[in-house]
């Protein structure tokens, strides 16, 4: 109001001047109340800062597309904070649940002239992500979260591939929760885990170079039982040869008519008759010899097979056991009345982008009053505690609260007993109205966007969908994305290919670890 009455009173006066001044004025006037009103309505300017205490690894980042800030927490609360510049009207930053999904120190984008972004920070496939960029003081990406270049810098090396990324409408901030739907694995479960899978791997090592073992000694025997079998083939041709000369000395000897012609033929008979037993004897010998031979190798052979057996179970025992290290996310969705879990395999991904997430397995779950909103929830083990794990909740979008959203769900009770025994720190439960967008696949944690917020950044950028182009751009146009994802409604979606390329019906196949 003060603005208004001096520019009133400014105005009457050079009114009093004359036309010109008084149109000089009014614009004058009318741009300094209008810079004036964008003063108002941009959120209070945030600075940089660290908290005053030693930190750990940061568990979260919280994005404010409101305060236009972006906040990082470990498992006791805040550790950086940073003013952000997100998406401009038409190209805006969706609001929803991601996760680091891959990162590039020095990236250029494929989509906008080659621009410099750099601390690359991929949070879906299609493109949006968190880089280090100008920042004017208000929203002006093209719909990825531009953070300070040094503060980008600073974080590169301290998140990872599976981080959670919250971009929230508002300003939140994750709260202390407990609930008794939460996971609460015992304290032996989570300090005997790692020593578990430390000794599965030894066993499994074990197992492989045992089968390793096995496997040459049986190509070692196949391949004498082969020279065997030849020496006994010659052995028995030189068998059958010596016998024919035996019978034909016979011969020769019945039919000889001079006291001459059978002394030569009962020489020649016993010679042949020496060299057929002698040959006959080395068969034999050799025939006995062999079979014992062969037996051995027999044996070998079959345990080679039963070596190569165990090295798989131990392998895939040692897998599950290394898996239930890793923390466990869970998505639960009103949309679909479904349950999906994912765990990082830390493998990377054979197309060259991100790491291959574990996602064996998916349940129906009940979830009380379906058709009324649950809202979009964040429930995380931000650290160990005496009793169990200790969780914290983000809520970013209206339905329910937290509590009341838990108390409508149900997991089956044998889909709970194969997850909460192994849950970690860092573990999560997301519920959501949303179904899994269709950029959550084999390589990503979970992806899902508020459909009642404005998506320009998201939905202006061309779907990932080419299976054979490695995703390597931000605000990437030909990646890996939506290929055999779901679609918004939850269901299969057919793959999509470049014009004038080949069809592709390839679907990776998880190995289960449930």
């Amino acid at each position: 109001m003060a603005i208004r009455s001096t520019a009133a009173r400014n105005l009457a006066a050079m009114r009093r001047r004359g036309p010109a001044l008084m149109t000089l004025a009014a614009l004058v006037a009318l741009t300094f109340s209008g810079e004036a009103y964008a003063r108002q309505a941009r959120p209070a300017p945030v600075t940089e800062a660290t908290a005053p205490r030693a930190h750990g690894d940061p568990i979260m980042a919280i994005v404010s597309i409101k305060a236009q800030k972006v906040t990082f927490y470990d498992a006791e609360g805040w550790i950086w904070r940073a003013p952000v510049s997100t998406g401009v009207a038409g190209r805006e930053t969706p609001a929803g649940v991601f996760a680091v999904l891959e990162k590039d120190k020095d990236h250029r984008s494929t989509l906008y002239d080659d621009a410099w972004m750099p601390n690359m920070q991929r949070i879906t496939w299609n493109g949006v992500a968190l880089h280090g960029g100008p920042l004017p003081g208000y929203a002006a990406s093209h719909g990825c979260v531009r953070m300070p270049y040094g503060f980008a810098e600073k974080l590169f090396d301290r998140t990872y591939i599976g981080m959670r990324v919250i971009i929230a409408p508002g300003d939140v901030a994750p709260v202390e929760f407990s609930h008794p739907a939460l996971f609460a694995p015992t304290a032996e479960a989570l300090t005997g885990a790692p020593s578990r899978a430390a000794a599965l791997g030894r066993e499994a090592e074990d197992a492989a170079r045992i089968a390793d073992e096995a496997k040459a000694a049986a190509a070692a025997a196949e391949r004498d039982a082969k020279s065997l079998k030849a020496s006994l083939r010659k052995l028995e041709q030189a068998k059958a040869r010596s016998e024919a000369e035996l019978k034909f000395a016979d011969k020769k000897l019945a039919a000889a008519k001079t006291d001459q012609a059978r002394a030569q033929a009962e020489d020649a008979q016993q010679k042949a008759a020496t060299k057929a037993a002698d040959a006959a004897a080395q068969f034999e010998a050799a025939k006995s010899d062999a079979v014992a031979k062969l037996a051995v190798a027999a044996t070998t052979k079959d345990a080679a097979k039963a070596a190569a057996a165990k090295k798989t179970e131990t392998a895939k025992t040692a897998e599950e056991a290394k898996l239930a290290t890793e923390p466990v996310s869970v998505y639960i969705s009103r949309s679909t009345q479904m349950l999906y879990v994912r765990r990082n395999t830390h493998k990377p991904a054979r197309d060259g982008g991100g790491e291959v997430f574990d996602t064996s397995l998916e349940s129906p779950v009940t979830i009380r009053d379906p058709d009324r909103p649950i809202g979009t929830h964040i429930f995380t083990a931000v650290g160990q505690n005496g009793a169990g794990l200790r969780w914290t909740a983000v809520t970013i979008d209206d339905g329910d609260d937290a509590k009341d959203a838990l108390d409508r769900i149900t997991i089956p009770k044998d889909v709970l007993a194969r997850i909460a025994p192994t849950a970690v720190a860092r573990s999560s439960i997301i519920v959501s109205d949303e179904p899994l967008s269709s950029e959550t696949n084999y390589r990503t944690e979970f992806v899902a966007v508020l459909s009642n917020q404005p998506q320009g950044g998201f939905v202006t950028r061309r779907p990932t969908t080419n299976a054979d182009v490695i995703a390597s751009g931000d605000e990437y146009d030909d990646g890996f994305g939506n290929f055999f994802q779901r679609s918004w409604d939850g269901q299969p979606v057919a793959p999509q290919r470049r014009r004038g390329a080949p069809p592709t019906y390839y679907r990776p196949v998880q190995p289960s670890w449930w």
